[in-house]
C-alpha cells in the first residue's frame, strides 16, 4: 500500500507544510529532506493509499495534485535504487544552514501527528533537514533541523513546548557536528 515520490519544491519556509497539504490526509509514511543551499528542495516522500482506494490510483491522483500545485514529481515505485538505497541516503551536510539546531523528537504515531507539527511551525523558521520514517510503533522518531533567527528564540521555545512531544536537541552532537553541519 507504500508509494513513494520524488518531489522538487522551493527551498522556503512554509514549503514543507504546502507540499503535506497536498498528500494529506493520507498516513505519511516516511519523508527525507536536507536543505543543500540551492533554490530546490529534493524530497523523498512515502504515503499510503487510504483504506479501500485502489493503490495505482491514488498515486496517480497524489501526483496530479503535486503537478498541479506546480511541483516536479517522479513516481520512485519501480525504481529499486531509489526504494532499496536513496531514500536512506538523502541528506548529507547543510554548510550554509545559518542558525540551525537539530532536534529528535517523538510524534505519536497517530494521524494529524505531522500536521498539528506545521501548522504549529512559524513562517519565521525554515525546516532545514526532515527524516521520519513510520516503523508501526506508538511513537514515530523524528529527525528535524530547524533554522531558528536567534531573536526569535523565546517563541521557539514557546513551540516546542507547545507541541506536547517529547524532544531531545542535538544541536552540540559530535555525529550531527561531523556528518550533517
Amino acid at each position: 500500500r507504500e508509494r513513494i515520490l520524488s518531489v522538487v519544491l522551493p527551498e522556503r519556509p512554509g514549503s514543507f507544510r504546502e507540499l503535506y497539504g497536498c498528500i494529506f490526509p493520507r498516513n505519511v509514511t516516511e519523508f527525507s529532506y536536507r536543505f543543500n543551499g540551492t533554490p530546490w528542495a529534493h524530497v523523498i516522500v512515502s504515503f499510503q493509499a487510504p483504506a479501500g482506494k485502489d493503490v495505482a490510483e491514488d498515486n496517480e491522483h497524489v501526483m496530479a495534485n503535486l503537478r498541479g500545485a506546480g511541483y516536479d514529481v517522479m513516481d520512485l515505485n519501480a525504481d529499486e535504487l531509489a526504494k532499496s538505497h536513496v531514500r536512506h541516503l538523502a541528506g548529507g551536510r547543510a554548510f550554509s544552514a545559518d542558525n540551525e539546531r537539530l532536534f529528535r523528537f517523538q510524534f505519536p504515531e497517530a494521524p494529524g501527528a505531522l500536521d498539528r507539527f506545521l501548522r504549529k511551525l512559524s513562517s519565521e523558521w525554515n525546516v532545514s533537514l526532515f527524516h521520519y520514517r513510520n516503523h508501526g510503533a506508538d511513537v514515530a522518531r523524528v529527525l528535524a533541523g530547524i533554522q531558528v533567527p536567534p531573536e526569535t528564540e523565546a517563541e521557539f521555545a514557546t513551540f516546542l513546548e507547545s507541541l506536547g512531544y517529547s524532544y531531545t536537541e542535538e544541536t552540540s552532537s559530535s555525529v550531527y557536528l561531523n556528518y550533517l553541519r
